[in-house]
């Protein structure tokens, strides 16, 4: 287990605390896996500093789009990806 802080904004910050939020994307610039702990550390854009307040997660999973072979990159070039999180049905 390895952790890991990142900058997020107050906006990202705010749903993820609420719990709307349940994943996060990310420039894969870094490594992370299964089972790390990401530390979110909330920062005022505006203001251009941090407010203090952190939240600490448990990482569950890891998709790296590099590694995925769905799609010609021409069509990632054009129409971008979309992220979805998963909930129950109720």
């Amino acid at each position: 287990m390895v952790i890991i802080k990142k900058k997020t904004w107050s906006s990202g910050f705010n749903k993820i605390l609420n719990g709307e939020k349940k994943f996060d994307v990310r420039l894969d610039d870094f490594d992370i896996n299964k089972g790390d702990i990401l530390v979110l550390e909330e920062f005022d854009p505006e203001k251009g500093e941090y407010t203090g307040r952190k939240i600490e997660k448990k990482v569950d999973y890891v998709l790296r789009t590099k590694e995925a072979k769905y799609w010609d990159k021409k069509d990632i070039d054009e129409k971008g990806f979309v992220v979805i999180s998963l909930g129950e049905v109720e």
